[in-house]
């Protein structure tokens, strides 16, 4: 006896009917079936991570210009020994800065019609191999539109069997004067199709030049997602409106000289600023908040670095004093260590840090009431709020940071990978950390959950909440709160790293999830707490730099955790020998790839030179992954088979065929 079909709930036929106005006919819910069951078979796409590009622009684009050196072996994989190392370097260099390389080439090439029938050829072939394991319509949706029907042609025609229509084809792209056009449309073809998926593991702000230039990049770019970094949150704070992020956000610009960002870029206004810091700093050397040039001092003008070195410390005072006011009303953040204006004697020109009493670097003190440390000046108070109004009306600042809520997370898990930028707070016996906020207890993924609704939740609600917070708290407190998943330390020693030469007060202790990353059994557990299977996953993180240079790998616990801060920015190169890491995930393997220091765009375009890396195997699958074993292979199963309900509702007449 046959088996009675299953009657439909009113949902699910609810479901049906909307799902029948994108497939009316029987026909078209059988081609997407078929399309979906074709596309679970072939091989995943490669992703790419990267992570602390504080500001980096040049490095971080020829990375993605390069696609971490896949560009490169491309072209080795196609040509092989039958063109010159010469060719295949201006090749290469071709496809990552297409327009600045033919402006060369054409002053320099003879025949320039050769050259461009031979180089149009060659940049053809190559796209073919970067496209092989994509559908043709992935393929096509990736081609620039005034040239997709030529690329399409190119790349699907056999050029031995249609050799004249072939010739023809590259023939008329040169007779017509739309060579150059064309190189630079398929150059950029070929970056894009090289990198499926892009992870930016967190901090894009701080320290380097140009933080705005990366996030035009990364909004422009197919597929990305950025896992928040304490220094982006900072950020994110003071596009809320939070007036201590706004403070950090300002010291930090002054403290590396990059006032450039916030003026220029973001036309937050600093003559409020500098008028304020002239006024009472104007006599003031400010020796200890000379800021960070990134060359000799002799090169800048001195009048200059003064005034920045005075407004660098009139916004520091002010951050201490708004911070010591956070602290006051959250007792429950437990970072009454860090109270220190109060603990400063005016007339010795000392302060007391748990019992015993340094002396101060700098003594001068205009703007702080000894008996009211933590209050801000009238005049301070109008300043922050002139610097609030500029944060929350930069429409360029604000562009950025809504890309952040919109394409970022605190935390992501992503085909079997769990991404993050900094720790999973851990007790010292490597169990999960519990921390109250509003009389709730958290640790773990639940920690890291409230964390994030909370920011998004001071976000949403800049215009309407009040300066005393607690949401505004909370984002302050994940910049550099002790059990903050993004800070990672028990303190931070902003003010002794200014005032008090003793080091020793300058050590800020890494939560024990740094001791225990290289330990197998807790990070098993991190993955099942985020509900991950431990077989064939990872945990990718980055804000500590590797210390490469004293033999430090970025490879913990067997490869079950990676860190891949390798020192894009430049402060930390010294720290770390290299300049950065990229881990890439392809259908085979999973790949550390270690860069040395770029030189510059104009030495890549003008020399030839590339970035020099190195690889790391971390994990080799046993077969080749497919898309049918990703999360995107998930989504597209469950698409199938709602299709094929579908389909049976139409068969039984359930849902009416509209076609």
């Amino acid at each position: 006896m046959a088996e009675q079909k299953q009657q439909l709930t009113e949902e699910q036929l609810k479901f049906l009917k909307l799902l029948s106005d994108k497939f009316p006919t029987i026909q078209a819910a059988c081609t997407e079936i078929i399309n979906l069951e074709s596309i679970l078979n072939l091989p995943k796409g490669t992703e790419h991570f990267l992570t602390d590009i504080h500001g980096e622009y040049d490095t971080f684009s020829h990375i993605l210009r390069n696609a971490s050196g896949m560009v490169r072996k491309k072209i080795d994989d196609v040509f092989g020994n039958t063109i010159s190392e010469k060719s295949k370097r201006q090749l290469a260099t071709l496809i990552y800065y297409p327009e600045q390389k033919l402006e060369i080439i054409m002053k320099t090439v003879d025949d320039l019609e050769n050259w461009y029938s031979v180089t149009l050829r060659r940049l053809v072939d190559v796209s073919r191999a970067a496209a092989d394991k994509y559908t043709r319509s992935k393929v096509r949706k990736a081609m620039p539109k005034d040239y997709a029907y030529i690329i399409d042609e190119l790349l699907n025609e056999n050029p031995s069997k249609k050799e004249p229509y072939y010739d023809k084809i590259i023939q008329t792209i040169i007779d017509i004067g739309r060579a150059n056009h064309f190189i630079i449309a398929i150059s950029y073809f070929i970056q894009r199709l090289l990198i499926d998926k892009l992870h930016i593991i967190g901090d894009i702000y701080d320290r380097g030049p140009y933080p705005d230039k990366v996030m035009d990049k990364l909004m422009e770019f197919h597929d990305v997602d950025i896992q928040w970094g304490n220094h982006d949150i900072l950020w994110m704070g003071a596009a809320s409106g939070i007036k201590a992020c706004i403070a950090t956000v300002v010291r930090i610009s002054t403290r590396y000289d990059n006032l450039d960002t916030l003026e220029d870029v973001y036309g937050i206004n600093m003559l409020p600023l500098a008028t304020f810091a002239m006024k009472y700093y104007g006599n003031d050397p400010c020796t200890v908040f000379t800021p960070k040039t990134s060359g000799p001092v002799d090169n800048y003008d001195s009048s200059n670095i003064h005034l920045v070195g005075m407004m660098h410390k009139a916004i520091s005072i002010i951050q201490f004093k708004i911070e010591g006011q956070i602290i006051k009303r959250n007792p429950d953040f437990k970072m009454e260590s860090r109270l220190l204006l109060d603990k400063i004697n005016f007339e010795k020109g000392t302060v007391m840090i748990g019992d015993k009493e340094y002396p101060l670097l700098d003594t001068n003190f205009p703007t702080i009431d000894p008996k009211n440390p933590y209050q801000l000046s009238p005049e301070e108070d109008e300043l922050m709020e002139k610097l609030k109004f500029s944060f929350l009306n930069s429409q360029s600042l604000q562009r950025h940071i809504k890309f952040f809520f919109s394409s970022g997370s605190l935390y992501l898990k992503c085909n079997g990978n769990l991404l993050f930028h900094g720790c999973i707070p851990l007790n010292e016996d490597g169990s999960f950390r519990e921390t109250e906020l509003d009389n709730v207890k958290y640790k773990g993924m639940s920690l890291c959950d409230k964390f994030e609704t909370m920011t998004r939740a001071a976000y949403i609600n800049r215009w309407s909440l009040d300066d005393n917070s607690k949401e505004f708290a909370y984002v302050w407190y994940m910049w550099c709160g002790p059990d903050s998943p993004l800070f990672g330390k028990d303190q931070m020693t902003t003010f002794e790293r200014y005032f008090i030469e003793d080091k020793a007060t300058h050590k800020e202790h890494l939560d024990p999830f740094y001791t225990f990353r290289n330990d197998k059994d807790i990070c098993i557990n991190i993955l099942k707490e985020f509900g991950l299977p431990v077989e064939n996953s990872h945990i990718i993180t980055g804000h500590v730099p590797v210390k490469v240079i004293k033999g430090e790998s970025p490879i913990k616990a067997d490869g079950m955790l990676l860190v891949i801060d390798g020192g894009m920015s430049k402060p930390y190169q010294k720290e770390t020998g290299i300049a950065g890491f990229t881990l890439m995930y392809d259908s085979y393997k999973l790949t550390v790839i270690e860069h040395h220091p770029f030189v510059s765009p104009q030495k890549a375009i003008e020399e030839e030179l590339d970035i020099k890396s190195t690889r790391a195997l971390v994990a080799q699958s046993a077969y080749r992954i497919k898309v049918g074993d990703t999360d995107k292979g998930i989504e597209l199963k469950q698409q199938i088979k709602d299709l094929k309900m579908l389909l049976e509702a139409y068969k039984s007449g359930e849902v009416i065929v509209k076609g």
